[in-house]
C-alpha cells in the first residue's frame, strides 16, 4: 500500500521486501504539508502566522488500500478506518489519558504532588495511536511527559497515581515520581527527566530483541520498541547517534517524535535549521514520515505499517507527529510565550473531539455509549486518587535501595541494619 497524501522520504536503497509499503518512495507529491522549509518568521505576530501552523489540516493518512476498498464495495463498513470495537478502545484510552492529567492538575495544586509535573493534554492521539497497536512484550520508552504513555501501555491508573503521590504502592514504590514511570511487567522502560537519555535505552531494547532472535535463536521474538521524544530532543547528539546505530543494525525500533512545536519556551522554528524533522530519517538510511499528530486514525495508520515493518525485520522508522500540548510546559509554567491564535488553532483540533466526530458521522457509536465510557473513566480516576491517598509512604529502609551495587558497602551497618534507620543519619553524624 502507499499513502498518496502523506509526505514520505525513503532512503536511496530499494525496499528489501517485495511487498509494496506505505514507506516506499512516492513518485510525486504536490500536496501541502504541515512542515515548512520557508525562512523563519516570528510567530508572535498574527499577520505573520507561519504556514507551519496554518496548514495544519492538509495531511491525510487514508491509504490507497482503503481507497481501493471504497471503489470495490458500496458497503459502509468497507469505507471505515476502524471498527466499532476498535473505536471504543481508542476513545476510552484517550479519555483516560485526558481525565487522568486533568486530575493530576487538581492534585498538584492541592499539594498532593511535588516537583515538576508535565501533562500530556492534547497529545493523546500519539500515545494511543502507537501503543494500542503493540503487544505486551513490546517495549515503550518515554520522556518526562510519561503518565499517559504508562496508562496506554497498561500500567494501572492506581499505580501511576500512587507514584505521583510518592506512595509505596506506586509503580516505582514511590521512588520515581512524575518523570520516572517504570514497569517491568508492562515493558515500560522508563520516563526520563533529561531529554534524549531515553533514546539509547530504547535502541538497546531493540538490539536485545534482534539478538534474541538471531543469536539466541528465539524464533518467536519479533518484539519492537517505540521511543517517544519531543522536537527539542532532535537537536541532541543521542538522537543522531542512535538513528545511525538503528539503521546500521536494522533494529526493530520506531522513533516517534512528538513535535508539539515548543521545547519548554523555545519555538521549534527558532531552534533548528530545518524544522522538518522527518527528513533526518533518510539521511541515516531509514524512512522518514510526517503525520498529523492530532488525528488518532492518521497516527494509527502510519504506526501500523511502521510496527509491521519492524516485526518483519526491515529496520527502523522515524515518524514525526505534529501535535500540540494544550497546557503549559509544566504545571509551573504560566504559558505566556505562545501566541493565543496558535493555541486556539490547535485547541479547535482536539484529538478526542475529532475521534468522537468521526465515530458519530459514521454511525459507529451512540452518545449513550460514549457517555458510559466517560462515566467508567471518571470512576476509575476517583478510585485511583482514593487509593493513592490511602496508601502508605515508603519505608525509610528504601532510601538507599537501588543506589549501591553492594548495599553492605554503605547502606547496611555493622549491626546488619540499614544505616538510614540510625536516628542520627539525617543529621549527617551516623557512623560511616
Amino acid at each position: 500500500m502507499s499513502f498518496s497524501t502523506i509526505k514520505i522520504i525513503q532512503p536511496v536503497p530499494v525496499t528489501r521486501s517485495h511487498e509494496k509499503s506505505i514507506l516506499d518512495p512516492l513518485k510525486s507529491n504536490n500536496n501541502s504539508f504541515l512542515g515548512t522549509t520557508h525562512k523563519l518568521r516570528s510567530i508572535s505576530s498574527k499577520s505573520n502566522f507561519p504556514s507551519f501552523i496554518r496548514r495544519s489540516s492538509s495531511i491525510s493518512a487514508v491509504s490507497d488500500v482503503v481507497k481501493e476498498k471504497k471503489l470495490k464495495s458500496n458497503s459502509a463498513i468497507s469505507n471505515l478506518l476502524i471498527t466499532k470495537e476498535e473505536g471504543l478502545v481508542l476513545y476510552e484510552d484517550m479519555v483516560l489519558g485526558r481525565a487522568f492529567e486533568d486530575m493530576c492538575a487538581q492534585m498538584y495544586y492541592r499539594g498532593k504532588m511535588f516537583g515538576f509535573v508535565h501533562l500530556y493534554n492534547g497529545q493523546e492521539a500519539v500515545s494511543t495511536g502507537f501503543i494500542k497497536l503493540l503487544k505486551k512484550e513490546d517495549s515503550v520508552v518515554s520522556t518526562y511527559r510519561d503518565h499517559v504513555h504508562a496508562l496506554s501501555k497498561g500500567v494501572p491508573a492506581r499505580q501511576v497515581m500512587s507514584e505521583l503521590f510518592g506512595k509505596a504502592t506506586g509503580c516505582c514504590r514511590g521512588q520515581g515520581g512524575s518523570m520516572h514511570m517504570f514497569s517491568k511487567e508492562h515493558n515500560l522502560l522508563g520516563g526520563f527527566a533529561f531529554i534524549g537519555e531515553g533514546i539509547p535505552v530504547a535502541t538497546g531494547a531493540a538490539f536485545t530483541s534482534r539478538y534474541k532472535r538471531e543469536v539466541l535463536k528465539q524464533a518467536d521474538c519479533d518484539y519492537v520498541t517505540c521511543a517517544f521524544f519531543g522536537d527539542g530532543t532532535c537537536n541532541n547528539g543521542q538522537f543522531f547517534e542512535c538513528l545511525n546505530m538503528a539503521a546500521l543494525w536494522k533494529l526493530p525500533i520506531i522513533f516517534v517524535v512528538e513535535n508539539n512545536l515548543w521545547a519548554i519556551g523555545m519555538s521549534h522554528l527558532r531552534s533548528t535549521s530545518d524544522p522538518e524533522i522527518w527528513k533526518k530519517g533518510p539521511a541515516f538510511g531509514m524512512p522518514g514520515i510526517h503525520v498529523d499528530g492530532m488525528d488518532v486514525l492518521k497516527v494509527r495508520e502510519v504506526a501500523k505499517e511502521a510496527v509491521d515493518r519492524a516485526r518483519r525485520g526491515e529496520g527502523p522508522t522515524l515518524i514525526e507527529c505534529e501535535t500540540y500540548r494544550l497546557r503549559g510546559h509544566s504545571l509551573a509554567d504560566p504559558d505566556e510565550l505562545r501566541d493565543p491564535e496558535e493555541k486556539a488553532n490547535y485547541g479547535a483540533r482536539d484529538p478526542i473531539k475529532a475521534l468522537k466526530k468521526y465515530m458519530f458521522e459514521n454511525n459507529l457509536v451512540t452518545e449513550v455509549e460514549l457517555k458510559a465510557v466517560e462515566k467508567k473513566i471518571d470512576k476509575l480516576i476517583e478510585d485511583a486518587v482514593e487509593f493513592a491517598e490511602a496508601s502508605p509512604h515508603p519505608e525509610r529502609s528504601q532510601l538507599l535501595e537501588n543506589v549501591f551495587a553492594d548495599p553492605k558497602g554503605f547502606g547496611i551497618g555493622p549491626d546488619g541494619k540499614y544505616r538510614c534507620e540510625d536516628p542520627k543519619f539525617t543529621q549527617g553524624t551516623a557512623h560511616v
